[in-house]
């Protein structure tokens, strides 16, 4: 699979020779969002709680007489039913959202959002992402520079100068490529990956 290798001026210098096994997969779009719905579903905390009826604060006495209101017949306050009663099925924090993804499916979805990118021209190689000072204006001013505004960079090895400098970028995200997600995949316009890092990922979803 031949990929654009892009210079330090965002300019495709000339082709990358990438392996097929990870970016020439077929486009597999329900696998694609089959793993994206579990990443998602996976990241979920139980951090909200809803009351049953026996945790509502109420009374025990009868709202009102069984018979002669012509309304329905109601025993306490904490029923569904009512207005500020308890809920019938409550979301509770020990809820679990997790949904199980075996590897070679997780491997193939992978290889496919990669491949997909590429066709789209969406997916690029540099040599390498490097800045000197762990600067954020710099860092900025070199993608401004390479004409991205929506970016997610794959490096081979993440130092401290290229994480502190990208932290606070809202657009850009660098990460190693065992920290690659789907999620962000799809999410950023441009998906920069070094050299090196090609490497890692044939050693990951190959």
């Amino acid at each position: 699979m031949q990929l654009e290798l892009l210079n330090d001026q965002g300019q495709a210098a000339s082709k990358y020779d990438a392996p097929e096994t990870v970016f020439g997969r077929e486009y597999n779009e329900d696998l694609i969002h089959q793993i994206v719905v579990a990443f998602q579903a996976n990241a979920r905390q139980g951090t909200r709680a809803q009351k049953d009826r026996e945790q509502v604060r109420h009374s025990t006495k009868k709202p009102f007489k069984q018979k002669g209101t012509g309304r329905a017949r109601a025993g306490m306050t904490s029923s569904p039913l009512w207005r500020g009663g308890g809920r019938i099925f409550p979301n509770m924090p020990d809820e679990n959202f997790t949904q199980k993804i075996n590897k070679k499916m997780y491997r193939a979805g992978m290889a496919s959002i990669f491949s997909q990118l590429a066709r789209e021209g969406r997916l690029a190689v540099v040599d390498s992402i490097k800045v000197d000072s762990p600067k954020t204006k710099s860092l900025a001013a070199k993608f401004k520079a390479m004409n991205l505004d929506s970016v997610l960079v794959i490096a081979e090895e993440v130092d401290e100068n290229l994480y502190l400098a990208s932290r606070n970028l809202v657009n850009v995200l660098v990460v190693e490529p065992r920290y690659a997600d789907p999620v962000s995949l799809v999410h950023y316009k441009k998906v920069l990956v070094t050299k090196g890092a090609v490497d890692k990922l044939k050693e990951m979803f190959a």
